[in-house]
């Protein structure tokens, strides 16, 4: 649902030219990020953020999960 809150974990992974969560829970997140976190590509990280679409988060932060 578009404005829900999000805070999961996952692998962070570089998708085409952007960025993406392959989630924990299963599933994946189409993540717009602000900055590139080009030192957490391929390691596991917390995503926060809102979602703005059916598997999109606009990202407040990504820090090492």
């Amino acid at each position: 649902m578009d404005g829900e809150a999000i805070d999961e974990t996952g692998m962070l992974m570089r998708v085409g030219g952007g960025f993406a969560l392959r989630r924990d829970s299963g599933g994946l997140w189409r993540l717009d990020l602000h900055r590139t976190p080009v030192d957490l590509v391929g390691k596991r990280v917390r995503v926060i953020g809102t979602r703005t679409g059916p598997d999109v988060v606009d990202v407040d932060g990504v820090q090492p999960g």
